[in-house]
């Protein structure tokens, strides 16, 4: 998004004006680094033995609620190094996980090969959610024709709509959350949207911009997640904000154990997520993300903001890639050179301006049904196995 600041870069970490929230404090340190610590302070950097008592009394739990279940909880396993790690940990801990991969059109080779050596290593059940292409590439275009800056979005929505759908097919109560504050904490609003299970503004985008009708993408209204939450709640950790979490010396682990490979970048096991945050975010948005991965770094103490800075010299990633990519998402997309680069070169669009399920007329409707419904859901919960 475009930014009238003049520029500034934040004396501690690398953010920059490009995230039109940012404040400085009078030594040029900014309000992300300062909130980070805050968060810190709260989590990851609370006494090891307090956060591994934690952890520990977490596995019990997930133990206890699925004693009786083949599966006692959920893992989501895309092949990056987070997600890859909680395999190997959920191994070592003797959980007895149902590991969940969604397919929707876009995985590496190298994904799709680091997923295999996990699962025949560990041994654990592979459930492979595959979305019909047709319908989710008409979703994606939307998002693309829309201008908006999250284009993100339907696969975020499909991940989580998905695992409450699996969850209670196999009647799972437990969740191993792969978050990592050590290197996610740092993301301005201004550079995704936030209010990612928004199936208002998904479905406005879609009825705007596409042009097929969804018939097979999951998703979660609000009152599918009140739904949810009152009457088949997930108890959820998150073992990497627990453990002293080196993602470098991770990723030695995995590649002994595991014969892991590496993808050069955050999230770039997805070809899509690659093209987005290292062309699309960069170019038409002036945002990159790098940036904010760095910060985290920076901020969680384990580069250092020299690091940083010698990183961001570099290309987003390797060019020639980057020239396979663009090919690839034209040839994947079915559309030509000209109508991708008309895309480009719109002027962004905030979500918002599409409507959300908060606007007054959506959320009564939510508000009513919480009203009338609620009540009788909470009295049949405890029938509800």
């Amino acid at each position: 998004m475009s930014n009238t600041k003049a520029y500034q870069q934040c004396t501690r970490c690398v953010m920059d004006t490009t995230a039109t929230e940012i404040t400085f404090d009078k030594n040029g340190v900014c309000n992300f680094c300062t909130d980070f610590e805050t968060l810190a302070h709260k989590t990851i950097w609370r006494p090891i033995d307090v956060r591994l008592k934690e952890l520990e009394d977490g596995v019990a739990k997930i133990k206890a609620l699925g004693k009786n279940s083949k599966y006692d909880c959920l893992v989501g396993l895309s092949g990056g190094v987070d997600s890859s790690y909680i395999c190997y940990w959920v191994k070592q801990v003797g959980l007895r996980p149902l590991v969940v991969h969604f397919d929707n059109g876009w995985n590496s080779e190298l994904a799709v090969q680091n997923i295999n050596n996990i699962i025949s290593k560990t041994g654990f059940d592979l459930y492979t959610y595959v979305i019909n292409w047709e319908e989710f590439k008409d979703l994606q275009l939307a998002y693309i024709k829309a201008s908006v800056i999250d284009i993100e979005v339907p696969t975020d929505q499909l991940i989580f709509a998905t695992l409450f759908k699996i969850a209670r097919k196999y009647k799972i109560k437990s969740v191993i959350n792969g978050n990592n504050i050590s290197s996610e904490a740092i993301l301005p609003h201004s550079w995704y949207f936030p209010d990612k299970l928004d199936i208002v503004n998904l479905t406005n985008i879609h009825k705007k911009f596409g042009t097929k009708k969804l018939v097979n993408f999951p998703s979660l209204s609000l009152t599918k997640q009140y739904i949810n939450s009152t009457l088949f709640s997930m108890f959820s950790i998150s073992p990497l904000n627990l453990l002293d979490y080196n993602k470098e010396e991770v990723k030695k682990l995995l590649m002994k154990e595991f014969g892991w490979r590496d993808y050069g970048g955050k999230h770039y096991e997805s070809v899509f997520t690659r093209f987005y945050q290292g062309y699309i975010l960069p170019v038409k948005f002036n945002v990159d993300k790098r940036k904010a991965h760095l910060a985290t770094l920076v901020a969680a103490k384990i580069i250092t903001r020299e690091m940083a800075l010698a990183e961001l010299k570099n290309s987003t990633y390797d060019l020639n890639l980057q020239k396979q990519d663009y090919n690839y998402a034209l040839k994947k997309f079915d559309i030509t050179e000209q109508e991708f680069e008309t895309f480009m070169k719109q002027t962004p669009i905030a979500h918002k301006e599409y409507g959300t399920q908060w606007d007054k007329k959506e959320f009564r409707k939510y508000y009513i049904f919480k009203r009338v419904v609620g009540p009788f859901l909470k009295f049949i919960k405890p029938f509800v196995k």
